[in-house]
């Protein structure tokens, strides 16, 4: 394909309890509706990032004529941002995000055929929504993604564990202290995140701008999840889909990087129990495969899809 159509809008989305008119900005790459070929919804991680690191995924497009929705969750990005809500843990809810994303499949009216990719907290988002057996999803992806965060925490502490003692160290001192925006607790999380966020260097700029976007507005990330990728304080903590995980009939790719954040252990219950699944592990990766491991992400994916 010489040239992609690319095409953006917003979704006007009822958000009772938001106490003002809320939007999801979303991207869509390639042909709505497709003569032959599904479309792919992909979710963001997070919670609390944004489209970009994922706007990789519309080579999907350009070589496969896959068409390609991406967006930014509610809270964050170009969709409507909500500071006011920062801390409330009743508004920001799964839930909530599981509703965004009926209203903008609706939208698009594609709501009858589609499939999902869901990235990090996107492929959380992706199981829960697929555990409610909602009409019209055809494939399902998973990647990088925990079953429960207890696990995600488990894995997280044996990795810390490999880090250099002061390195350690540092964590541990401003984790106890509560100063996790000190400068030093932050260069220490960064040595965390070359190891097993992404292990390109420099880090690419679509990563890059997703993470400043938690930056410039944590509302969400900091309710939900907290002050980083390992140490878990929001109301996410608890979070465990392993006894619903029966309940997905989609067909199932679970995706993770050999030095992922998201290891074996917090991978391996969605293969244990959700009914048609298999699981490809990228060996030069990360939690971002789709950027480390590009080429062979798409040629995995699209097998994935087209089979």
């Amino acid at each position: 394909m010489s040239s992609l159509k690319v095409r953006e809008g917003e979704a006007d989305f009822n958000v009772p309890g938001a106490g003002k008119p809320c939007k999801t900005w979303y991207k869509v790459y390639g042909t709505l509706p497709h003569p032959h070929n599904t479309p792919l919804v992909v979710l963001h991680g997070g919670p609390g990032s944004t489209h970009e690191y994922l706007d990789i995924l519309s080579e999907l497009t350009r070589l496969f004529d896959v068409p390609v929705i991406l967006y930014d969750q509610l809270g964050n990005g170009r969709s409507t941002h909500l500071p006011e809500k920062n801390g409330d843990v009743d508004f920001w809810t799964v839930q909530l995000f599981v509703d965004e994303m009926h209203n903008l499949l609706n939208h698009l009216n594609i709501h009858d055929n589609y499939n999902v990719l869901g990235q990090s907290w996107g492929g959380m988002l992706a199981s829960e929504f697929a555990t409610r057996q909602p009409k019209g999803l055809g494939k399902l992806v998973i990647a990088d993604s925990p079953a429960s965060m207890a696990l995600w925490v488990k894995a997280a502490n044996e990795l810390r564990k490999e880090l250099p003692q002061d390195v350690q160290d540092a964590l541990n001192k401003h984790e106890a202290a509560d100063t996790t925006t000190d400068p030093e607790y932050i260069a220490a999380t960064n040595e965390f995140y070359k190891r097993h966020l992404c292990r390109l260097d420099p880090m690419p700029q679509s990563l890059v701008d997703g993470l400043a976007w938690m930056e410039k507005d944590p509302t969400v990330y900091s309710t939900m999840n907290g002050p980083n990728e390992f140490y878990i304080t929001g109301s996410l903590r608890t979070w465990n889909v392993i006894d619903r995980l029966h309940n997905i009939q989609a067909t199932t790719l679970l995706i993770n990087g050999r030095y992922d954040e998201a290891q074996d252990i917090v991978v391996e219950p969605f293969f244990q129990h959700i009914p048609k699944v298999r699981w490809i592990q990228f060996a030069d990766s990360a939690h971002v495969p789709q950027l480390e491991e590009t080429e062979r992400f798409m040629q995995v994916v699209w097998a994935f899809l087209r089979g």
